[in-house]
C-alpha cells in the first residue's frame, strides 16, 4: 500500500476510534513522520521546471552545477535545497 493510502486509513481510523496518531501510526506500521509530509506544490515545481529548462536553452553548453547556480541566482534557493 502506498504512504498516501496509509494516511488516508490512518485518518479513517482516528475518526472512527479515538485513538492517538502514534497508537494507529505503531499498529497500521507507518513512521509518524510519513504520516505528517505534505506534497509539495506542484505549481511552484512545474515553475523550477520550467526556469530549468529555458536556462538549458539559454546556455546550453552549461553542465548541471552551473545551472543550479544560476537558479540560486535567480531565487530558487529554497527549492534547490530540496526543501
Amino acid at each position: 500500500m502506498s504512504p498516501s493510502r496509509r494516511r488516508e486509513a490512518i485518518e479513517q481510523v482516528r475518526r472512527v476510534l479515538p485513538v492517538s496518531e502514534r497508537r494507529a501510526c505503531r499498529v497500521l506500521v507507518q513512521h509518524r513522520s510519513t504520516q505528517r509530509y505534505r506534497p509539495k506544490d506542484d505549481a511552484e515545481e512545474q515553475r523550477l521546471t520550467a526556469d530549468i529548462i529555458a536556462l538549458a536553452k539559454d546556455y546550453g553548453w552549461y553542465g548541471y552545477r552551473r545551472i543550479h547556480a544560476l537558479l540560486g541566482n535567480a531565487g530558487w534557493q529554497s527549492l534547490l535545497r530540496g526543501g
